[in-house]
């Protein structure tokens, strides 16, 4: 599944699980394989070209998928290179993303709304910030067995959910049973055991899944599922997931290179609109373990998503921050509110 919500938690870790060297916590995501070997003459023009780029760091929030397709396509045709960076995207195997970053280890993550919000509001706050979103609206929601007949939250009444065990995932959960007329001390809560879509059958009967990745696996296995989206059930969940994190040090000491990576990053991600076929094959370079058709159809998905009915790609908006933020509150996630301008900004983003 894409990865959108089970590090969010692990930012409250504490910085010194993270203080690990990038080299022994970070993996590199490199093309599985080249289309001709390079002769050493290449090799050696390449390291001549490459040295006067300017080096850059991006640590995903999971392993690569189609929410960060833009990045690989602008990997793959040179869009960072135009821009004068030489950029490395990483996984991340320990820590979490929104601390590594807070951190110095990276200079751009992929974190969610909600992760730097519970950051910047919790007692020790990380220095970050979203300075991009790469979808506009909330693509995830409940799913269960269609047979079941689970219809509403308030079905959720004696069910097992399984999921990641963190406090915004709980405070969801209770916000929506409530809403919808049911009792959220009746729900079963356990941590998934990461068997997938079949577990839904006669393991659990609820779990939270991502439009683009979880509905797609589903579809290509002809397994049928009741799906809910979260932002249908309170409108303050239409939240931005996932988004562009820096660390605000960057934004104030290396404005040009922010701009830069992120008019390449938006050109890649343009790209991945207009091509979604195309943007698919070059990402399973980079994520050879799925299967095209899984990355085609997921990528068909996003290509209308990225932008959806924003003015450009990436923009973000106060009202969205602000919804999420009362809601987290409301719910105890957060202790206190914070204004949405120091948790994002748009200033570095392309016209």
């Amino acid at each position: 599944m894409i990865k959108n919500a089970p590090l969010i938690f692990a930012v409250l870790a504490g910085i010194g699980a993270a203080s690990l060297t990038l080299s022994g916590c970070l993996a590199t995501v490199r093309p599985a394989s080249p289309d001709k070997a390079e002769s050493s003459q290449q090799i050696s023009d390449s390291n001549q070209s490459t040295s006067a780029l300017e080096d850059v760091t991006v640590i995903l929030d999971y392993v690569a998928n189609t929410n960060h397709t833009g990045m690989y396509v602008a990997l793959d045709q040179g869009y960072y290179e135009e821009e004068g960076l030489a950029v490395n995207i990483i996984e991340p195997t320990e820590g979490a993303t929104a601390t590594l970053v807070a951190i110095g280890k990276g200079d751009f993550g992929i974190s969610y709304q909600e992760d730097v919000t519970i950051a910047l509001t919790s007692p020790d706050p990380l220095p970050i910030k979203a300075i991009a979103a790469i979808i506009q609206h909330n693509t995830s929601g409940f799913a269960t067995y269609k047979d079941k007949h689970i219809l509403s939250p308030k079905d959720f009444e004696g069910k097992t959910y399984a999921g990641w065990g963190g406090p915004g995932e709980e405070a969801v959960l209770k916000a929506v049973m409530a809403q919808d007329g049911g009792d959220f001390s009746k729900l079963n809560m356990v941590i998934s055991d990461g068997s997938g879509f079949e577990a839904l059958r006669n393991k659990v009967d609820i779990m939270w899944f991502y439009e683009a990745w979880d509905n797609v696996k589903c579809q290509m296995n002809n397994f049928s599922i009741q799906y809910i989206p979260v932002k249908d059930l309170d409108f303050r969940l239409d939240y931005y997931t996932p988004v562009i994190i820096a660390n605000p040090s960057t934004l104030e000491e290396r404005p040009e290179l922010v701009r830069s990576f992120l008019a390449a990053t938006a050109k890649g991600y343009n790209y991945a609109i207009e091509q979604p076929e195309k943007s698919a094959e070059i990402l399973q370079k980079y994520a050879p373990d799925y299967s095209l058709e899984m990355l085609t159809m997921s990528q068909q998905y996003l290509a209308s998503k990225y932008v959806e009915d924003a003015a450009r790609w990436g923009e973000m908006k106060d009202e969205v921050w602000d919804n999420y933020t009362n809601f987290m509150e409301e719910y105890g996630v957060i202790s206190q509110s914070i204004p949405a301008k120091e948790c994002y900004t748009n200033e570095f983003l392309p016209e």
